[in-house]
């Protein structure tokens, strides 16, 4: 079964990053205030990417491991 996810984690950070998991847990606050979201919104995997300036589908695949392709 592919796992389609939407939100990014700390734990996701870390792998992409390869700090460790309060340097992930500060990035994805610092992505959080930046992008404007509210406390129950949480960070998209597409937006933390464009941030990052890193390509969406290259993230996607270091976390979850499987490529979703857009339609």
């Amino acid at each position: 079964m592919n796992q389609h996810r939407l939100y990014i984690y700390p734990k996701d950070v870390t792998i992409i990053t390869g700090k460790g998991i309060r340097h992930a847990q500060r990035l994805l606050r610092t992505v959080h205030v930046a992008l404007g979201k509210r406390p129950h919104q949480p960070v998209t995997f597409p937006e933390f990417a464009r941030y990052m300036g890193l390509d969406e589908q290259a993230v996607r695949e270091a976390c979850i491991g499987t490529v979703v392709k857009k339609e």
